[in-house]
Protein backbone atom coordinates (compact mmCIF):
# COMPACT_ATOMS: atom_id res chain seq x y z
CA UNK A 1 0.00 0.00 0.00
CA UNK A 2 1.20 3.27 -0.82
CA UNK A 3 3.40 4.69 -3.69
CA UNK A 4 5.91 2.19 -4.94
CA UNK A 5 8.72 2.66 -7.70
CA UNK A 6 10.55 -0.20 -10.09
CA UNK A 7 12.66 -0.21 -12.87
CA UNK A 8 11.21 -2.81 -15.13
CA UNK A 9 13.83 -2.74 -18.34
CA UNK A 10 15.95 -0.02 -18.90
CA UNK A 11 15.29 3.45 -18.90
CA UNK A 12 11.95 2.97 -17.60
CA UNK A 13 10.28 3.79 -14.58
CA UNK A 14 7.08 2.65 -13.27
CA UNK A 15 5.33 4.58 -10.11
CA UNK A 16 2.28 2.91 -9.25
CA UNK A 17 -0.11 4.18 -6.85
CA UNK A 18 -2.01 1.52 -4.79
CA UNK A 19 -4.52 2.93 -1.75
CA UNK A 20 -7.61 0.25 -1.88
CA UNK A 21 -9.83 0.33 -1.65
CA UNK A 22 -10.10 2.46 -4.89
CA UNK A 23 -7.04 4.92 -5.32
CA UNK A 24 -8.77 7.70 -3.23
CA UNK A 25 -5.52 9.51 -2.27
CA UNK A 26 -5.09 10.82 1.28
CA UNK A 27 -3.11 14.52 1.69
CA UNK A 28 0.40 12.00 1.86
CA UNK A 29 -0.57 9.76 -0.77
CA UNK A 30 -0.66 13.03 -3.10
CA UNK A 31 2.87 14.12 -1.93
CA UNK A 32 4.18 10.80 -2.29
CA UNK A 33 3.41 10.44 -5.29
CA UNK A 34 4.46 13.76 -6.33
CA UNK A 35 7.67 12.56 -4.90
CA UNK A 36 7.96 9.78 -6.46
CA UNK A 37 7.33 11.27 -10.20
CA UNK A 38 10.13 13.78 -9.65
CA UNK A 39 12.71 11.45 -8.24
CA UNK A 40 12.06 8.91 -11.61
CA UNK A 41 12.45 12.34 -13.68
CA UNK A 42 15.13 13.42 -12.39
CA UNK A 43 17.27 10.27 -12.66
CA UNK A 44 19.37 10.21 -15.51
CA UNK A 45 18.66 6.79 -16.37
CA UNK A 46 15.05 7.07 -16.98
CA UNK A 47 14.06 8.30 -20.42
CA UNK A 48 10.59 7.60 -19.86
CA UNK A 49 8.03 7.10 -16.67
CA UNK A 50 4.82 5.00 -16.88
CA UNK A 51 2.42 6.17 -14.04
CA UNK A 52 -0.06 3.07 -13.18
CA UNK A 53 -2.07 2.26 -10.25
CA UNK A 54 -2.79 -1.18 -8.92
CA UNK A 55 -6.74 -2.45 -7.67
CA UNK A 56 -10.20 -1.35 -9.21
CA UNK A 57 -9.19 1.64 -10.79
CA UNK A 58 -6.60 4.20 -11.87
CA UNK A 59 -7.56 6.85 -9.15
CA UNK A 60 -10.58 8.06 -7.46
CA UNK A 61 -9.82 11.51 -6.69
CA UNK A 62 -9.14 13.08 -3.01
CA UNK A 63 -10.49 11.09 0.01
CA UNK A 64 -13.36 12.79 0.69
CA UNK A 65 -13.51 10.77 4.16
CA UNK A 66 -10.56 12.77 5.02
CA UNK A 67 -12.12 15.83 4.31
CA UNK A 68 -15.26 15.04 6.36
CA UNK A 69 -13.22 13.92 9.73
CA UNK A 70 -11.66 17.75 9.70
CA UNK A 71 -13.93 20.04 11.63
CA UNK A 72 -11.95 23.22 9.59
CA UNK A 73 -10.41 23.92 6.63
CA UNK A 74 -6.86 22.15 7.40
CA UNK A 75 -7.77 18.79 4.87
CA UNK A 76 -8.99 20.87 2.10
CA UNK A 77 -5.97 23.30 1.77
CA UNK A 78 -4.07 20.34 2.52
CA UNK A 79 -5.58 18.31 -0.38
CA UNK A 80 -5.92 21.04 -2.86
CA UNK A 81 -2.24 21.85 -2.37
CA UNK A 82 -1.09 18.36 -2.76
CA UNK A 83 -2.95 17.90 -5.66
CA UNK A 84 -1.35 20.84 -6.91
CA UNK A 85 1.69 19.30 -6.38
CA UNK A 86 1.11 15.74 -7.81
CA UNK A 87 -0.37 17.73 -10.98
CA UNK A 88 2.31 19.57 -11.16
CA UNK A 89 4.72 16.79 -10.86
CA UNK A 90 3.47 15.00 -14.20
CA UNK A 91 3.48 18.00 -16.27
CA UNK A 92 7.23 19.21 -14.96
CA UNK A 93 9.31 15.95 -15.07
CA UNK A 94 11.96 15.91 -17.03
CA UNK A 95 11.08 12.76 -19.47
CA UNK A 96 7.68 12.51 -20.96
CA UNK A 97 4.95 10.80 -18.63
CA UNK A 98 2.64 7.78 -19.46
CA UNK A 99 -0.68 7.02 -17.80
CA UNK A 100 -1.27 3.56 -17.93
CA UNK A 101 -5.11 3.87 -17.30
CA UNK A 102 -7.55 1.10 -15.95
CA UNK A 103 -11.00 1.04 -14.13
CA UNK A 104 -12.02 4.38 -12.81
CA UNK A 105 -10.06 7.85 -13.49
CA UNK A 106 -12.37 10.53 -11.78
CA UNK A 107 -11.83 14.08 -10.13
CA UNK A 108 -7.61 13.74 -9.36
CA UNK A 109 -7.36 11.29 -11.79
CA UNK A 110 -7.96 13.41 -14.35
CA UNK A 111 -5.36 15.69 -13.30
CA UNK A 112 -3.30 12.67 -13.37
CA UNK A 113 -3.86 11.67 -16.87
CA UNK A 114 -4.60 15.18 -18.01
CA UNK A 115 -0.95 16.27 -17.23
CA UNK A 116 0.47 13.15 -19.06
CA UNK A 117 2.41 12.98 -21.63
CA UNK A 118 0.19 9.97 -23.43
CA UNK A 119 -2.65 7.79 -22.34
CA UNK A 120 -2.95 4.43 -22.67
CA UNK A 121 -5.76 2.40 -21.56
CA UNK A 122 -7.98 -0.11 -20.51
CA UNK A 123 -11.36 -0.86 -22.56
CA UNK A 124 -12.61 -0.76 -18.72
CA UNK A 125 -11.31 2.95 -17.89
CA UNK A 126 -13.91 5.26 -17.78
CA UNK A 127 -12.83 9.26 -17.24
CA UNK A 128 -14.50 12.27 -15.35
CA UNK A 129 -15.01 14.55 -13.11
CA UNK A 130 -17.21 14.13 -10.25
CA UNK A 131 -16.30 17.08 -8.47
CA UNK A 132 -19.99 19.05 -8.63
CA UNK A 133 -21.35 15.55 -7.04
CA UNK A 134 -18.61 15.83 -3.90
CA UNK A 135 -18.73 19.66 -3.15
CA UNK A 136 -15.67 20.61 -5.09
CA UNK A 137 -14.21 22.35 -7.90
CA UNK A 138 -11.01 21.47 -10.10
CA UNK A 139 -9.70 20.02 -13.17
CA UNK A 140 -11.66 20.92 -15.90
CA UNK A 141 -7.67 22.65 -16.49
CA UNK A 142 -6.76 19.17 -17.17
CA UNK A 143 -10.26 17.44 -18.39
CA UNK A 144 -9.70 20.36 -21.31
CA UNK A 145 -6.41 18.36 -22.41
CA UNK A 146 -8.42 15.26 -23.02
CA UNK A 147 -12.15 16.22 -24.86
CA UNK A 148 -12.98 19.13 -26.85
CA UNK A 149 -14.12 22.86 -25.08
CA UNK A 150 -17.84 22.05 -25.19
CA UNK A 151 -17.70 18.29 -24.24
CA UNK A 152 -15.57 19.21 -21.24
CA UNK A 153 -18.33 22.11 -19.89
CA UNK A 154 -21.06 19.68 -20.09
CA UNK A 155 -18.55 16.59 -18.98
CA UNK A 156 -18.32 19.09 -15.68
CA UNK A 157 -21.70 20.11 -15.18
CA UNK A 158 -22.89 16.77 -15.26
CA UNK A 159 -20.37 14.53 -13.45
CA UNK A 160 -20.87 12.31 -16.48
CA UNK A 161 -18.19 10.01 -17.49
CA UNK A 162 -16.63 8.89 -20.95
CA UNK A 163 -14.99 5.82 -21.90
CA UNK A 164 -11.73 5.19 -23.00
CA UNK A 165 -13.12 4.21 -26.48
CA UNK A 166 -14.54 7.75 -26.56
CA UNK A 167 -11.39 9.67 -25.45
CA UNK A 168 -9.65 7.47 -28.52
CA UNK A 169 -11.71 9.25 -30.68
CA UNK A 170 -10.63 12.44 -29.82
CA UNK A 171 -6.85 11.25 -30.20
CA UNK A 172 -6.32 11.86 -26.33
CA UNK A 173 -5.85 7.89 -25.67
CA UNK A 174 -2.72 6.60 -27.23
CA UNK A 175 -4.10 2.54 -27.32
CA UNK A 176 -7.46 1.11 -25.75
CA UNK A 177 -6.34 -2.34 -24.87
CA UNK A 178 -7.99 -5.26 -22.80
CA UNK A 179 -6.83 -4.88 -19.34
CA UNK A 180 -4.64 -7.66 -18.68
CA UNK A 181 -2.80 -6.26 -21.56
CA UNK A 182 -2.52 -2.86 -20.14
CA UNK A 183 0.78 -2.67 -18.20
CA UNK A 184 2.39 -4.41 -21.55
CA UNK A 185 1.08 -2.16 -23.67
CA UNK A 186 1.85 1.00 -21.25
CA UNK A 187 5.29 0.17 -21.17
CA UNK A 188 5.85 -0.73 -25.02
CA UNK A 189 5.45 2.57 -26.03
CA UNK A 190 7.15 3.86 -22.76
CA UNK A 191 10.28 1.58 -24.18
CA UNK A 192 10.20 3.11 -28.00
CA UNK A 193 9.88 6.40 -26.26
CA UNK A 194 12.97 5.79 -24.13
CA UNK A 195 14.76 4.22 -26.96
CA UNK A 196 15.81 8.51 -27.83
CA UNK A 197 18.86 9.58 -26.60
CA UNK A 198 18.47 10.56 -23.30
CA UNK A 199 19.60 14.61 -23.09
CA UNK A 200 17.37 14.99 -26.19
CA UNK A 201 14.40 13.37 -25.08
CA UNK A 202 14.53 15.80 -22.15
CA UNK A 203 15.31 18.88 -24.01
CA UNK A 204 11.89 18.01 -26.27
CA UNK A 205 10.20 17.79 -23.13
CA UNK A 206 10.89 20.98 -22.52
CA UNK A 207 10.77 22.63 -25.21
CA UNK A 208 6.61 21.34 -25.76
CA UNK A 209 5.73 22.16 -22.17
CA UNK A 210 7.36 25.87 -23.28
CA UNK A 211 4.97 26.38 -26.32
CA UNK A 212 1.89 24.71 -24.24
CA UNK A 213 -0.61 27.43 -25.01
CA UNK A 214 -2.09 27.04 -21.32
CA UNK A 215 -0.08 27.65 -18.03
CA UNK A 216 -1.49 24.30 -16.35
CA UNK A 217 -0.18 25.05 -12.98
CA UNK A 218 -1.49 29.09 -12.99
CA UNK A 219 -5.06 27.67 -14.23
CA UNK A 220 -5.47 24.94 -11.76
CA UNK A 221 -4.76 27.31 -8.73
CA UNK A 222 -7.49 29.75 -10.73
CA UNK A 223 -10.04 26.93 -10.17
CA UNK A 224 -9.40 26.27 -6.83
CA UNK A 225 -9.76 29.24 -5.53
CA UNK A 226 -13.55 28.96 -6.10
CA UNK A 227 -13.03 25.82 -4.49
CA UNK A 228 -12.32 27.72 -1.77
CA UNK A 229 -14.90 30.03 -1.80
CA UNK A 230 -17.64 26.80 -2.10
CA UNK A 231 -15.81 25.79 1.52
CA UNK A 232 -16.15 29.27 2.85
CA UNK A 233 -19.76 29.56 1.78
CA UNK A 234 -20.65 26.19 3.25
CA UNK A 235 -21.80 24.99 0.27
CA UNK A 236 -19.35 22.47 -0.26
CA UNK A 237 -20.07 20.73 3.28
CA UNK A 238 -23.64 20.98 2.21
CA UNK A 239 -23.20 18.89 -0.81
CA UNK A 240 -20.25 16.94 0.55
CA UNK A 241 -22.10 15.73 3.02
CA UNK A 242 -24.70 13.80 0.75
CA UNK A 243 -21.71 11.68 -0.37
CA UNK A 244 -22.17 8.19 0.20
CA UNK A 245 -25.92 8.86 1.29
CA UNK A 246 -27.87 8.62 -2.25
CA UNK A 247 -30.45 6.32 -2.46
Amino acid sequence: MGVSTATPERGVSVVTADFPPVNALPVQGWYELAGAVRRAGRDPGVRCVVLAAEGRGFNAGVDIKELQRDPGHEALIGANRACHEAFGAVYACEVPVVAAVHGFCLGGGIGLAGNADAVVASDDAVFGLPELDRGALGAATHLARLVPQHLMRTLYYTSRTVTAAELHAHGSVWRVVPRDGLRAAALELAREIAAKDGRLIRLAKAAINGIDPVDVHRSYRYEQGFTFEAALAGTADRVRDTFGKEA
